[in-house]
Protein backbone atom coordinates (compact mmCIF):
# COMPACT_ATOMS: atom_id res chain seq x y z
CA UNK A 1 0.00 0.00 0.00
CA UNK A 2 3.07 1.97 0.33
CA UNK A 3 4.36 1.99 -2.88
CA UNK A 4 4.52 4.50 -5.54
CA UNK A 5 2.97 3.41 -8.83
CA UNK A 6 4.46 5.00 -11.45
CA UNK A 7 4.72 5.08 -15.59
CA UNK A 8 6.65 7.69 -16.34
CA UNK A 9 10.39 8.31 -14.37
CA UNK A 10 11.38 11.56 -13.24
CA UNK A 11 13.86 11.14 -16.17
CA UNK A 12 11.28 10.37 -19.20
CA UNK A 13 11.57 7.15 -19.02
CA UNK A 14 8.99 4.25 -19.03
CA UNK A 15 8.97 2.23 -16.04
CA UNK A 16 6.55 0.04 -16.32
CA UNK A 17 4.40 -0.90 -19.89
CA UNK A 18 1.90 0.45 -21.24
CA UNK A 19 -0.03 -1.90 -22.63
CA UNK A 20 -1.81 0.16 -24.94
CA UNK A 21 -3.32 2.13 -22.67
CA UNK A 22 -2.25 5.63 -24.29
CA UNK A 23 -1.99 6.32 -27.55
CA UNK A 24 0.58 9.27 -29.01
CA UNK A 25 -2.27 11.78 -29.75
CA UNK A 26 -3.11 10.77 -25.69
CA UNK A 27 0.18 11.48 -24.95
CA UNK A 28 0.26 15.00 -27.11
CA UNK A 29 -2.46 16.53 -25.42
CA UNK A 30 -1.90 15.62 -21.89
CA UNK A 31 1.14 17.76 -22.82
CA UNK A 32 -0.70 20.42 -24.38
CA UNK A 33 -3.61 20.73 -21.21
CA UNK A 34 -0.24 20.81 -18.92
CA UNK A 35 1.30 23.40 -20.92
CA UNK A 36 -2.07 25.61 -21.20
CA UNK A 37 -3.35 25.22 -17.13
CA UNK A 38 0.08 26.51 -16.22
CA UNK A 39 0.00 29.78 -18.25
CA UNK A 40 -3.09 29.71 -16.93
CA UNK A 41 -2.09 29.78 -13.37
CA UNK A 42 0.89 32.10 -14.21
CA UNK A 43 -1.47 34.85 -15.40
CA UNK A 44 -3.66 34.28 -12.53
CA UNK A 45 -1.01 35.27 -9.92
CA UNK A 46 0.00 38.09 -11.88
CA UNK A 47 -3.90 39.28 -12.43
CA UNK A 48 -4.55 38.92 -8.37
CA UNK A 49 -0.82 41.18 -7.94
CA UNK A 50 -2.71 43.76 -10.13
CA UNK A 51 -5.70 43.78 -8.44
CA UNK A 52 -7.88 42.46 -11.31
CA UNK A 53 -8.64 39.19 -9.18
CA UNK A 54 -8.97 38.35 -5.68
CA UNK A 55 -7.21 35.92 -3.42
CA UNK A 56 -5.82 33.00 -5.60
CA UNK A 57 -5.21 29.48 -4.76
CA UNK A 58 -2.44 28.46 -7.19
CA UNK A 59 -1.61 24.97 -8.30
CA UNK A 60 1.57 24.86 -10.33
CA UNK A 61 3.45 21.54 -9.90
CA UNK A 62 0.03 19.67 -9.64
CA UNK A 63 -0.94 19.54 -13.42
CA UNK A 64 -0.35 16.17 -13.84
CA UNK A 65 -2.82 14.86 -11.09
CA UNK A 66 -5.58 17.23 -12.52
CA UNK A 67 -5.12 16.57 -16.13
CA UNK A 68 -4.36 12.77 -16.37
CA UNK A 69 -7.41 12.58 -13.57
CA UNK A 70 -9.97 14.68 -15.84
CA UNK A 71 -8.87 13.29 -19.13
CA UNK A 72 -10.30 9.96 -17.71
CA UNK A 73 -13.70 11.35 -17.43
CA UNK A 74 -16.47 11.04 -20.05
CA UNK A 75 -18.50 14.16 -20.24
CA UNK A 76 -21.14 12.72 -18.65
CA UNK A 77 -19.12 12.14 -15.19
CA UNK A 78 -19.66 14.53 -12.58
CA UNK A 79 -16.60 16.77 -11.19
CA UNK A 80 -16.71 17.72 -7.54
CA UNK A 81 -13.54 20.13 -7.16
CA UNK A 82 -11.73 22.14 -4.85
CA UNK A 83 -10.36 26.12 -4.86
CA UNK A 84 -7.56 24.61 -6.30
CA UNK A 85 -8.66 22.36 -8.98
CA UNK A 86 -9.31 24.77 -11.67
CA UNK A 87 -7.51 22.71 -13.87
CA UNK A 88 -9.13 20.04 -14.06
CA UNK A 89 -12.03 21.75 -14.60
CA UNK A 90 -11.17 23.78 -17.53
CA UNK A 91 -9.80 20.09 -19.15
CA UNK A 92 -13.10 18.99 -18.75
CA UNK A 93 -14.57 21.70 -20.31
CA UNK A 94 -15.21 24.62 -18.10
CA UNK A 95 -14.56 27.56 -19.97
CA UNK A 96 -11.55 30.30 -18.81
CA UNK A 97 -13.52 32.84 -18.91
CA UNK A 98 -16.05 31.43 -15.82
CA UNK A 99 -12.96 30.74 -13.86
CA UNK A 100 -11.65 34.25 -14.51
CA UNK A 101 -15.18 34.99 -13.26
CA UNK A 102 -15.08 32.83 -10.44
CA UNK A 103 -11.39 34.42 -8.58
CA UNK A 104 -13.37 37.88 -9.55
CA UNK A 105 -16.10 37.08 -7.52
CA UNK A 106 -18.72 36.81 -9.98
CA UNK A 107 -21.81 35.32 -8.96
CA UNK A 108 -21.84 33.26 -12.78
CA UNK A 109 -18.27 32.17 -12.20
CA UNK A 110 -19.38 28.56 -11.08
CA UNK A 111 -21.94 28.40 -13.87
CA UNK A 112 -20.78 24.87 -15.95
CA UNK A 113 -21.66 24.45 -19.46
CA UNK A 114 -25.05 22.95 -19.58
CA UNK A 115 -23.98 19.74 -21.27
CA UNK A 116 -21.52 18.84 -18.69
CA UNK A 117 -21.71 18.42 -14.64
CA UNK A 118 -19.61 20.47 -13.18
CA UNK A 119 -19.92 21.33 -9.71
CA UNK A 120 -19.14 24.77 -8.14
CA UNK A 121 -15.63 24.75 -6.94
CA UNK A 122 -16.10 23.73 -3.26
CA UNK A 123 -14.17 26.25 -0.67
CA UNK A 124 -15.35 23.93 2.78
CA UNK A 125 -12.77 21.51 3.29
CA UNK A 126 -14.39 17.74 2.29
CA UNK A 127 -18.19 18.56 2.17
CA UNK A 128 -17.56 17.89 -1.64
CA UNK A 129 -17.03 14.30 -0.93
CA UNK A 130 -20.40 13.62 0.48
CA UNK A 131 -21.97 15.21 -2.67
CA UNK A 132 -20.05 13.04 -4.72
CA UNK A 133 -21.01 9.89 -2.89
CA UNK A 134 -24.93 11.25 -3.14
CA UNK A 135 -24.71 12.11 -6.90
CA UNK A 136 -22.94 8.67 -7.46
CA UNK A 137 -25.70 6.83 -5.65
CA UNK A 138 -28.24 8.57 -7.80
CA UNK A 139 -26.13 7.47 -10.86
CA UNK A 140 -26.43 3.97 -9.12
CA UNK A 141 -30.22 3.77 -8.95
CA UNK A 142 -30.89 5.44 -11.87
CA UNK A 143 -28.67 2.64 -13.82
CA UNK A 144 -26.53 4.88 -15.39
CA UNK A 145 -22.76 4.54 -15.98
CA UNK A 146 -21.38 7.97 -15.08
CA UNK A 147 -18.78 7.99 -12.04
CA UNK A 148 -18.21 10.71 -10.01
CA UNK A 149 -14.83 12.43 -9.04
CA UNK A 150 -13.87 14.33 -5.67
CA UNK A 151 -11.09 16.24 -5.59
CA UNK A 152 -9.41 17.27 -2.48
CA UNK A 153 -6.24 17.91 -0.63
CA UNK A 154 -4.47 15.82 1.97
CA UNK A 155 -5.72 18.44 5.09
CA UNK A 156 -9.34 17.36 3.87
CA UNK A 157 -8.76 13.48 5.21
CA UNK A 158 -8.60 15.18 8.91
CA UNK A 159 -12.03 15.86 8.51
CA UNK A 160 -14.95 13.81 9.44
CA UNK A 161 -16.41 14.51 6.15
CA UNK A 162 -13.92 12.39 4.30
CA UNK A 163 -14.70 9.50 7.18
CA UNK A 164 -18.44 9.42 6.11
CA UNK A 165 -18.32 10.15 2.20
CA UNK A 166 -15.60 6.77 2.27
CA UNK A 167 -18.00 4.69 4.23
CA UNK A 168 -21.24 5.22 2.75
CA UNK A 169 -19.75 5.10 -0.53
CA UNK A 170 -18.46 1.31 0.65
CA UNK A 171 -21.70 0.21 2.28
CA UNK A 172 -23.22 1.30 -1.09
CA UNK A 173 -21.09 0.31 -3.34
CA UNK A 174 -21.41 4.25 -5.01
CA UNK A 175 -19.23 4.55 -8.40
CA UNK A 176 -17.27 7.62 -6.88
CA UNK A 177 -13.50 7.78 -7.22
CA UNK A 178 -12.05 9.76 -4.09
CA UNK A 179 -8.84 11.53 -5.68
CA UNK A 180 -6.56 13.72 -3.29
CA UNK A 181 -3.85 15.11 -4.31
CA UNK A 182 -1.15 15.14 -1.42
CA UNK A 183 1.02 17.98 -1.52
CA UNK A 184 1.85 17.73 1.70
CA UNK A 185 0.65 20.34 3.41
CA UNK A 186 -3.02 20.87 4.87
CA UNK A 187 -2.51 25.12 4.46
CA UNK A 188 0.80 25.09 6.76
CA UNK A 189 0.40 22.08 9.01
CA UNK A 190 2.63 18.89 7.30
CA UNK A 191 1.01 15.76 7.13
CA UNK A 192 3.40 13.85 9.78
CA UNK A 193 1.88 16.50 11.94
CA UNK A 194 -1.46 15.91 11.01
CA UNK A 195 -1.93 11.72 10.74
CA UNK A 196 -0.42 8.78 12.42
CA UNK A 197 -1.39 6.97 9.23
CA UNK A 198 2.33 6.48 6.81
CA UNK A 199 -0.40 7.31 3.62
CA UNK A 200 -3.65 8.57 2.69
CA UNK A 201 -3.95 5.34 0.72
CA UNK A 202 -3.86 2.79 3.10
CA UNK A 203 -6.97 4.37 5.31
CA UNK A 204 -9.20 2.93 2.36
CA UNK A 205 -8.58 -0.24 4.20
CA UNK A 206 -10.63 0.42 6.95
CA UNK A 207 -13.91 0.97 4.31
CA UNK A 208 -12.77 -2.55 2.44
CA UNK A 209 -12.35 -0.08 -0.62
CA UNK A 210 -8.96 -0.53 -2.84
CA UNK A 211 -6.82 2.87 -2.28
CA UNK A 212 -3.74 3.13 -4.52
CA UNK A 213 -1.05 5.28 -3.84
CA UNK A 214 0.31 6.77 -7.93
CA UNK A 215 2.86 9.22 -8.33
CA UNK A 216 1.26 12.58 -8.96
CA UNK A 217 3.61 14.02 -11.09
CA UNK A 218 3.33 11.22 -13.87
CA UNK A 219 0.19 11.91 -15.97
CA UNK A 220 0.61 8.86 -17.21
CA UNK A 221 0.26 6.84 -13.49
CA UNK A 222 -2.36 9.47 -12.76
CA UNK A 223 -5.06 9.09 -16.38
CA UNK A 224 -4.26 4.88 -15.89
CA UNK A 225 -4.87 4.59 -12.60
CA UNK A 226 -8.33 6.80 -13.25
CA UNK A 227 -9.35 4.46 -15.84
CA UNK A 228 -9.02 1.27 -13.93
CA UNK A 229 -10.88 2.98 -11.24
CA UNK A 230 -13.60 4.14 -13.57
CA UNK A 231 -13.82 0.37 -15.37
CA UNK A 232 -14.08 -0.99 -11.33
CA UNK A 233 -17.12 1.66 -10.97
CA UNK A 234 -19.13 1.06 -14.01
CA UNK A 235 -18.71 -2.53 -13.54
CA UNK A 236 -20.65 -1.95 -9.87
CA UNK A 237 -17.60 -2.92 -8.17
CA UNK A 238 -17.84 0.80 -5.99
CA UNK A 239 -15.32 3.63 -5.23
CA UNK A 240 -11.74 3.80 -5.50
CA UNK A 241 -9.53 6.15 -3.15
CA UNK A 242 -6.69 7.20 -5.29
CA UNK A 243 -3.83 8.92 -3.45
CA UNK A 244 -1.53 11.08 -5.92
CA UNK A 245 1.60 12.36 -4.39
CA UNK A 246 2.66 15.87 -5.43
CA UNK A 247 3.47 19.06 -4.89
CA UNK A 248 2.65 22.61 -4.88
CA UNK A 249 5.37 24.99 -5.83
CA UNK A 250 4.46 28.15 -4.62
CA UNK A 251 1.87 29.29 -1.89
CA UNK A 252 -1.39 28.09 -0.29
CA UNK A 253 -3.06 30.71 -1.70
CA UNK A 254 -1.99 34.52 -2.54
CA UNK A 255 -2.76 35.60 1.00
CA UNK A 256 -0.08 33.49 2.34
CA UNK A 257 3.74 32.82 2.24
CA UNK A 258 4.67 29.60 2.17
CA UNK A 259 8.86 30.58 3.37
CA UNK A 260 6.88 30.56 6.83
CA UNK A 261 6.35 26.71 7.40
CA UNK A 262 8.41 24.98 4.59
CA UNK A 263 11.72 25.24 3.28
CA UNK A 264 10.70 27.13 -0.27
CA UNK A 265 14.14 27.85 -1.26
CA UNK A 266 15.60 24.30 -1.14
CA UNK A 267 12.83 21.73 -0.93
CA UNK A 268 10.42 23.53 -4.36
CA UNK A 269 13.17 24.18 -5.89
CA UNK A 270 13.79 20.64 -5.42
CA UNK A 271 10.92 19.10 -6.92
CA UNK A 272 10.70 21.91 -9.70
CA UNK A 273 14.17 20.81 -11.35
CA UNK A 274 13.90 17.08 -10.68
CA UNK A 275 10.17 15.98 -10.64
CA UNK A 276 8.39 18.64 -12.71
CA UNK A 277 5.23 16.77 -14.89
CA UNK A 278 5.90 18.62 -17.88
CA UNK A 279 9.23 18.06 -17.79
CA UNK A 280 9.02 14.77 -17.80
CA UNK A 281 6.58 14.78 -20.44
CA UNK A 282 8.91 16.95 -22.59
CA UNK A 283 11.92 14.71 -22.43
CA UNK A 284 9.62 11.18 -23.39
CA UNK A 285 7.78 13.29 -26.19
CA UNK A 286 10.70 14.31 -27.61
CA UNK A 287 11.98 10.42 -27.01
CA UNK A 288 9.63 9.56 -29.38
CA UNK A 289 10.28 12.29 -31.99
CA UNK A 290 6.59 14.04 -30.72
CA UNK A 291 8.51 17.15 -29.55
CA UNK A 292 10.43 20.18 -30.43
CA UNK A 293 11.03 23.33 -29.22
CA UNK A 294 9.73 25.08 -32.32
CA UNK A 295 6.46 23.07 -31.91
CA UNK A 296 6.04 23.80 -28.39
CA UNK A 297 6.62 27.98 -29.09
CA UNK A 298 3.69 27.79 -31.19
CA UNK A 299 1.66 25.78 -28.60
CA UNK A 300 2.30 28.44 -25.90
CA UNK A 301 1.98 31.15 -28.15
CA UNK A 302 -1.44 29.59 -29.27
CA UNK A 303 -3.03 29.46 -25.62
CA UNK A 304 -1.39 33.09 -24.83
CA UNK A 305 -4.28 34.17 -27.22
CA UNK A 306 -7.05 31.99 -25.70
CA UNK A 307 -6.05 33.24 -22.41
CA UNK A 308 -6.21 36.55 -23.48
CA UNK A 309 -9.17 36.31 -25.24
CA UNK A 310 -11.07 34.29 -22.18
CA UNK A 311 -9.73 37.29 -19.35
CA UNK A 312 -11.29 40.05 -22.34
CA UNK A 313 -14.62 38.11 -21.91
CA UNK A 314 -14.25 37.91 -17.83
CA UNK A 315 -13.33 41.46 -17.48
CA UNK A 316 -15.60 43.18 -20.44
CA UNK A 317 -18.86 40.80 -18.21
CA UNK A 318 -21.45 43.19 -16.17
CA UNK A 319 -20.69 43.34 -12.62
CA UNK A 320 -22.55 41.22 -10.04
CA UNK A 321 -24.83 43.09 -8.23
CA UNK A 322 -26.21 42.60 -4.80
CA UNK A 323 -29.24 40.94 -5.47
CA UNK A 324 -28.10 38.90 -7.83
CA UNK A 325 -27.34 36.60 -5.36
CA UNK A 326 -30.85 35.70 -4.43
CA UNK A 327 -30.75 34.11 -8.14
CA UNK A 328 -29.56 30.95 -7.86
CA UNK A 329 -31.00 30.26 -4.79
CA UNK A 330 -34.46 28.82 -5.19
CA UNK A 331 -36.09 27.90 -8.77
CA UNK A 332 -39.24 29.55 -7.03
CA UNK A 333 -38.48 32.32 -4.25
CA UNK A 334 -39.81 31.79 -1.20
CA UNK A 335 -41.56 34.23 0.78
CA UNK A 336 -38.45 34.78 3.15
CA UNK A 337 -36.21 34.73 0.15
CA UNK A 338 -38.73 37.63 -1.37
CA UNK A 339 -38.83 39.59 1.74
CA UNK A 340 -34.89 39.54 2.01
CA UNK A 341 -34.65 41.04 -1.50
CA UNK A 342 -36.69 43.87 -0.63
CA UNK A 343 -35.01 45.33 2.33
CA UNK A 344 -31.41 44.29 1.02
CA UNK A 345 -32.86 46.71 -1.57
CA UNK A 346 -33.06 49.90 0.41
CA UNK A 347 -29.67 50.06 1.99
CA UNK A 348 -28.52 49.28 -1.45
CA UNK A 349 -29.70 52.31 -3.05
CA UNK A 350 -29.07 54.78 0.17
CA UNK A 351 -25.54 53.60 -0.15
CA UNK A 352 -25.50 54.64 -3.77
CA UNK A 353 -24.42 51.52 -4.91
CA UNK A 354 -24.98 50.74 -8.62
CA UNK A 355 -28.39 48.49 -8.79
Amino acid sequence: MSTLYQVLTPEGELATNLDGQLDQATMVKMFENMLLVRMFDRKSIILQRQGRMGTYAPFEGQEASQVGSAMALSPGDWLFPTYRDHAASIVHGQSMARVFLYWMGHMDGSISPSHLNIMPQCVPIATQMIHAVGTAWASKLKGEKKVSLAYFGDGATSEGDFHEALNFAGVFKTPTIFLCQNNGYAISVPFSQQSASKTIAQRAAAYDIPGVRVDGNDVFAVFMTMKQAIERAQAGEGPTLIEAVTYRYGAHTTADDPKKYRDQENVSEEWRRERDPIQRLRVYLEKQGLWTEAWENERLASFGEKIDAALAEAENCPKSRPEDMFKHVYAEPTWMAAEQEKELAQPVKKEGIPA
